[in-house]
């Protein structure tokens, strides 16, 4: 639950930006309804992503340090609270996004004590499904927001109804439209207060507490509870297995260097070209679908390709990574999001042709269901299996942030490469970009990296 949380919180504010232009920023005389300038639609979007970052490299090395569960539950508190705060905010745009940024720095906790409390409590054989499940509950996360964000608009829809912009500018924005976008945001700390409950009756992670608090008592009597079967302490095994030297170096040491550099590397590099392509899309997809002339409801396109194609492409790599293996999911994924953007970005005027909207939808959906069975999926398993005890939610947290950096890339670059190249058709505010197509070839170039 903890992720399905995470993905509701990040992806639900490109759901209501539009709303809050409307309400905000409204042009008297304009013939178009008000839009979140710029530099403010960049701050809304990308906040939440800065705060991530700080708190993955934080909350990774604190739990490391703490243990698993005390940050857990530190990180699900500040989600439950800044949540709350952000569908109060007061002068709105700034204090939205000062919450944005905190809810953001929680979240980035639970990036690296999620997966390293899973892969901790999994077996081998299995542990990268299990680990891989905690990640699939983003694709739900992603889904429930789209779904309560079409609910909570036709609930005040029906009770409110106003005349269509062009006939009243002034009251087709009814007062009461001031509450949609704050409930959808508040909603986020329902599923979180939710985890935090059902966390805290669970204890430690057997291996934290046998292999770096050094406890094998307390390890053996844990796991017990967990398994409901006997469990003997190896006190003496434990001590000799962390007194070796090979198992005290540090983070910062020439021997992780040697050991685990190449691994960290791996990891945090494969993770930040993947979110540059990742989160342009899904922050900025309706502005894609807008350009190609299919054009519903944000909150619509957003339910949509969660459901028929994120949502499959998590539960296809919980299904067959302990068979294909992880190397093959995450080459395979990039692959195949390189060639469905050149697709789509090639012959770009063809999808632009009313006949063709359909297939261009079909095409850009595969490129987030082998994102999803793919590097998207992988990125998060791999760093949670590869390194010790003592260091795995540091480097985790390390590796997801250079993915979050990535992802700030993507949401504020994208933002303005997407416009169009004629700067009078660009939206307002903006400067002229390279264009849809253009930018659909580029993010092709960094899936090919």
């Amino acid at each position: 639950m903890g992720f399905f949380t995470d993905a509701y919180d990040l992806f639900c504010i490109s759901l209501v930006t539009k709303l809050l232009g409307r309400i905000y920023y409204h042009v008297e005389g304009s013939s178009k309804p008000g839009t979140l300038p710029p530099n403010v639609s960049a701050a809304v979007n990308g906040v939440a992503l800065c705060g991530t970052l700080a708190g993955q490299l934080f909350f990774g090395w604190l739990g490391d340090k703490m243990g698993r569960k005390k940050v857990y539950g530190l990180t699900l508190m500040i989600m439950v609270i800044c949540s709350i705060a952000s569908g109060r905010a007061k002068g709105v745009m700034t204090t939205l996004c000062l919450f944005r940024f905190l809810l953001g720095f929680g979240i980035g906790g639970d990036y690296p004590l999620s997966a390293t409390i899973m892969s901790e409590y999994a077996n081998k054989k299995s542990r990268g499904a299990f680990i891989a499940v905690v990640f699939a509950m983003q694709g739900f996360g992603i889904l429930t927001g789209g779904g309560f964000a079409m609910m909570v608009s036709s609930i005040f829809n029906k009770m409110y109804k106003a005349a269509p912009y062009q006939i009243d500018p002034i009251g087709s924005t009814v007062p009461e439209a001031d509450y949609v976008w704050r409930i959808i945001l508040m909603f986020g700390a329902l599923p979180a207060a939710l985890t935090y409950y059902s966390r805290m009756k669970m204890p430690e992670t057997a291996r934290y507490t046998a292999l770096v608090a050094k406890n094998a008592e307390q390890a053996a009597s844990d796991m017990s509870k967990v398994l409901q079967v006997e469990v003997q302490a190896e006190q003496e095994k434990v001590k000799q297995l962390t007194q070796k030297s090979s198992a005290s170096f540090g983070l910062f040491t020439k021997e992780f260097a040697r050991r685990h550099g190449l691994h960290l590397l791996g990891t945090a590099s494969t993770w930040f070209l993947l979110d540059i392509a990742y989160y342009s899309q899904n922050l900025f997809q309706k502005d894609i679908f807008t350009s190609v002339g299919w054009i519903p409801p944000a909150k619509t396109m957003n339910f949509l390709l969660a459901l028929c194609s994120t949502v499959p492409g998590y539960w296809f790599t919980v299904g067959l990574i302990d068979i294909m293996g992880r190397y093959a999911i995450q080459l395979m994924g990039f692959l195949f999001m390189t060639v469905f953007m050149l697709v789509l970005a090639i012959p770009y005027h063809h999808w632009t042709q009313p006949a063709n909207n359909i297939w261009f939808v079909v095409l850009y959906g595969l490129t987030f269901f082998f994102a999803n069975f793919g590097p998207n999926a992988t990125t998060f398993i791999v760093p949670a299996e590869i390194f010790p005890a003592r260091l795995r939610a540091t480097c985790h947290g390390i590796s997801a942030a250079a993915g979050k950096a990535g992802a700030i890339v993507g949401a504020f670059g994208f933002l303005y490469l997407a416009q169009n190249q004629d700067k009078s058709k660009a939206d307002a505010g903006y400067p002229a970009g390279i264009g849809v197509k253009n930018s659909l070839i580029l993010l092709a170039a960094v899936n090919f990296l």
